[in-house]
């Protein structure tokens, strides 16, 4: 057996009246992440972290944000395709692990919601994917409110 591990990070502004897309889920929120697509930083960061154990590259290389085909599209359609890649090469998740960096809203309500959805996408169980999320206590861009991080670290494994 082969096991590969990747690492993933994004991040995107975050700007008043926007939708704030999170983990395949609309959250409640006054401000929401700027982007070419829905801007969903955790799923972008799973993606790449994926891609990164493949060596498949980045999200970036396969969606590009000035290709048209991709304006406003969903995250989880990013992620459909990063998961097919790995397939189509044998590649299977083991897990993933992802933290959230952003002072409000509070994710803690919203965690299961995206733990059932992108584990179906990623076809794991739900207890190999790990979702957490943390402030910056005030500090930086995130701190102002301006951005939220995400970071993940993948599992993959090939017989």
């Amino acid at each position: 057996m082969k096991f590969r591990v990747g690492m993933g990070f994004d991040v995107h502004q975050l700007e008043d009246g926007k939708d704030f897309w999170l983990g395949g889920i609309k959250l409640p929120a006054s401000k929401g992440a700027v982007g070419h697509s829905d801007a969903d930083v955790l799923i972008h960061a799973i993606c790449d972290a994926l891609l990164g154990a493949a060596s498949l590259g980045d999200i970036g290389q396969h969606f590009q944000n000035t290709d048209p085909r991709w304006k406003g599209m969903p995250s989880k359609f990013f992620l459909e395709e990063v998961v097919k890649m790995l397939s189509d090469r044998n590649w299977k998740i083991e897990n993933v692990d992802c933290t959230l960096s952003l002072e409000k809203p509070k994710l803690s309500p919203h965690i299961p919601a995206m733990k059932e959805i992108l584990s179906g996408i990623m076809g794991i169980e739900k207890d190999a994917l790990s979702i957490k999320a943390t402030t910056n206590e005030r500090l930086g861009y995130v701190g102002r409110e301006e951005g939220v991080n995400a970071y993940a670290v993948a599992l993959i494994m090939q017989d």
